[in-house]
C-alpha cells in the first residue's frame, strides 16, 4: 500500500490538466466560501449595525437567523442549479453561481445600516443572504462532481478532498482579511465602518476566480454521456420521483450528511461563537486562535480523503461522528477552563441558580424589541443573567414563589411585579441588578476573559481536535456523494442531500444552539443539538449507508 506522502507527490507530478481541474475548481470554491462565511465571522458586528432596534441578546439571535437564512435556501439552489448542471454541463453552471455569489457579497459591503434607513437595512441584508445561499447551493455540487469525474478512480477521494479543504480555506482566508482589517483600522473604527472592507474586496476575488475557471473544459464523464445520448431530460423527476433514486438520497442525507454537517459547524463556527459570546474572549483573539487551529488541521482533509481511497469512505465519516458524540461536552468544558479560567473557577466554586415558579419563566427571546421581561420575578432574574452572560441552573419552586438568584452562598430575591409597579418597580429592579452585579464580582465572575490568563496552547489544541473531527467527516464526503448516483442525475441528486444537511441541519446549528442556551441558562446545553444529530447519523449510517469507494462513475 502506498503512503499518503507518495500519492500526494505523484499527484504533484500529474498533468497540467489535473492541476487545472483541481486548482480552478478548488480556488473558485474557496472564494465562494470566503464570501459566504464573512457574515458568520462578523455576526456580532452585523448585529449592532443591522439589528440595533432590539436588545443585545435578541439582536444576536436575529443576526444568527439572518446567517441561517442563507443556509435555508441552499437546497433550492441545489435543485435549480443541479438541474441546470445535469442538462447543460458542470462548467457553465458553476460560472453562473460564482457570479451571483460575488455580486451579492460586494453589495453587503455597500448596504446602509439600520440607523440610516431603518427596517429596510435588515430586509436588504437578508435578501442578499438569500442570493448567496442560492448560489452556494449550486456551486458545491458542480465543483465536487467536476473534480470527481475528472479524477483517476483510485485517487477520487484524494482529488475531491481538495474541494473539501475549500470551506475551511475560505473561512481561513476570511479570518485573515478580518484580522488584517481589525488591526489596520483599529477595533472601534472596524465596528463602525471598517467591517465593510472584507465584503468589498470580494469583487477582486470574483474577477480572479472567473478568469481561472474560464480556462476549464467540460467534465470528460459528462461529455461521454452526452455523446452517447444518455443524458436525463428531467433530472429532478428522475432523481426524486423514482423510489430507487430517492431512497439513496434519503440514506445519504440521514446516514452521512446530517451528522457531517453538525460536526462541521460545531467545530468551526459554534466554537467561534462559544469563545466570543459565552466565554467573552475578544473577537480579535478568537479569530487568531481559530486561524491557528485551522492552519494545523487543514492538511488532514487531504489525509482522510487519501485514506478513504484505501479503506473506504463510510468508516472514516462515521468514526468522526462517534468521536463528536463522545467528546463534545468534555471538550467544550475544557475550552471554558483554558479560555476563561476566572469564569470556570467561579462557575465551579460558586454556581448560580434561579429558584422560581416555572410557569412564570418566559423564553428570553424578543422578536419585536418591545418585551422588557419584567412582568414576573422570574423574567427579571433570568433577563439580568442572560445580559450578564452568566450560566445558571433553574430550580423549580412551587406556584407563586417569588424568584431568587442563588450566587454561591448568597441569595438575592427579585422584585415582584405583583406587588410593585411603575417607578417603584423600576427602582427595585435597578437595585436588584446592582446588588447582583456586586455579588457576581465578589464571587470572581469576570465581565470578559482576561487575555493574559488565556492558556492559548491548550485552547488551540482543543480547537484543533474539534477541526480534526471536521476533516474526518468532511474529507471523504464529496467522493461518497458523487459515487452514490449515476452520471445523468449526479449533480442534482448529490446536491440536494448535501445542502439540506449542511444548509438546514448545519446552518441552523449556531442559531438553534444559542437559543437553547438563552432558554436554559446553561452554556453547554446547545451541544445537545449536534450530539443527538451526530448520534442519529451514526446509527443510520452503520445499518443503511453503502460503501462506494470502488464504484465506477461511467454509469449513465
Amino acid at each position: 500500500m502506498s503512503t499518503v506522502a507518495e500519492d500526494l507527490q505523484k499527484s504533484l507530478k500529474s498533468t497540467q490538466s489535473d492541476f487545472l481541474v483541481i486548482g480552478a475548481a478548488s480556488l473558485g470554491t474557496i472564494f465562494e466560501w470566503y464570501d459566504f462565511y464573512l457574515y458568520g465571522l462578523l455576526a456580532t458586528v452585523i448585529s449592532a449595525q443591522f439589528f440595533s432596534a432590539v436588545n443585545e441578546v435578541t439582536g444576536f439571535i436575529f443576526a444568527l437567523a439572518a446567517f441561517a437564512a442563507g443556509f435555508a435556501v441552499r437546497p433550492f439552489g441545489a435543485l435549480v442549479f443541479g438541474r441546470l448542471g445535469d442538462l447543460v454541463g458542470r462548467k457553465h453552471t458553476f460560472l453562473v453561481t460564482m457570479s451571483i455569489m460575488g455580486a451579492a457579497t460586494f453589495a453587503v459591503g455597500l448596504l446602509p445600516n439600520y440607523d440610516s434607513i431603518g427596517v429596510a437595512a435588515p430586509v436588504l441584508l437578508i435578501a442578499l443572504r438569500l442570493l448567496q445561499g442560492l448560489a452556494l447551493g449550486g456551486e458545491y455540487g458542480g465543483a465536487a462532481t467536476y473534480v470527481a469525474e475528472s479524477a483517476p478512480p483510485e485517487k477520487r477521494g484524494l482529488y475531491t478532498s481538495w474541494i473539501q479543504t475549500t470551506a475551511t480555506l475560505g473561512l481561513f482566508l476570511a479570518l485573515l482579511v478580518v484580522i488584517g482589517a481589525r488591526g489596520f483600522f483599529g477595533e472601534e473604527s472596524f465596528k463602525v465602518w471598517g467591517w465593510r472592507l472584507p465584503f468589498l474586496v470580494s469583487i477582486l476575488l470574483l474577477a480572479i476566480s472567473l478568469w481561472i475557471r474560464m480556462q476549464l473544459a467540460e467534465s470528460p464523464v459528462f461529455l461521454k454521456m452526452k455523446a452517447q445520448g444518455a443524458g436525463s431530460k428531467a433530472p429532478l423527476k428522475e432523481a426524486f420521483g423514482r423510489w430507487v433514486n430517492l431512497k439513496v438520497v434519503i440514506i445519504a442525507l440521514l446516514g452521512a450528511v446530517m451528522g457531517q454537517a453538525v460536526v462541521w459547524y460545531t467545530g468551526q463556527f459554534y466554537a467561534l461563537f462559544f469563545l466570543e459570546r459565552m466565554l467573552r474572549v475578544d473577537g480579535a483573539t478568537t479569530n487568531v486562535l481559530i486561524v491557528i487551529a485551522l492552519a494545523l488541521a487543514t492538511p488532514f482533509f487531504l489525509f482522510f480523503g487519501w485514506l478513504s481511497d484505501k479503506i473506504g469512505r463510510k468508516p472514516i465519516i462515521l468514526a468522526g461522528c462517534l468521536l463528536a458524540v463522545l467528546t463534545y461536552f468534555p471538550l467544550f468544558e475544557s475550552l471554558t477552563r483554558y479560555a476563561n479560567p476566572a469564569l470556570y473557577a467561579a462557575q465551579t466554586s460558586a454556581p448560580v441558580s434561579v429558584i422560581a415558579d416555572p410557569n412564570e419563566c418566559s423564553f428570553q427571546f424578543d422578536p419585536i424589541g418591545k418585551n422588557r421581561f419584567d412582568s414576573t420575578s422570574c423574567d427579571i432574574a433570568k433577563s439580568f443573567l442572560a445580559k450578564a452572560g452568566v450560566t445558571y441552573r433553574r430550580v423549580d419552586a412551587g406556584p407563586g414563589t417569588v424568584a431568587q438568584i442563588r450566587l454561591g452562598s448568597n441569595t438575592l430575591t427579585a422584585p415582584d411585579p405583583k406587588i410593585l409597579a411603575g417607578k417603584p418597580l423600576k427602582a427595585a429592579i435597578a437595585d436588584f441588578q446592582s446588588g447582583a452585579k456586586s455579588a457576581l464580582k465578589g464571587l470572581g465572575y469576570p465581565d470578559k476573559a482576561n487575555p493574559a490568563t488565556i492558556n492559548k496552547p491548550m485552547v488551540i489544541l482543543i480547537l484543533f481536535i474539534l477541526v480534526l473531527y471536521v476533516t474526518m467527516v468532511y474529507g471523504p464526503i464529496a467522493a461518497l456523494l458523487v459515487e452514490l448516483f449515476p452520471t445523468r442525475i449526479r449533480y442534482t441528486a448529490m446536491s440536494l442531500p448535501y445542502h439540506i444537511g449542511n444548509g438546514w441541519f448545519g446552518g441552523f446549528l449556531p442559531t438553534t444552539a444559542f437559543a437553547m442556551v438563552a432558554a436554559t441558562g446553561d452554556i453547554y446545553y446547545g451541544l445537545w443539538y449536534p450530539v443527538v444529530v451526530a448520534a442519529a447519523t451514526l446509527v443510520i449510517g452503520v445499518f443503511f449507508l453503502p460503501e462506494t469507494y470502488k464504484r465506477s462513475l461511467d454509469t449513465a
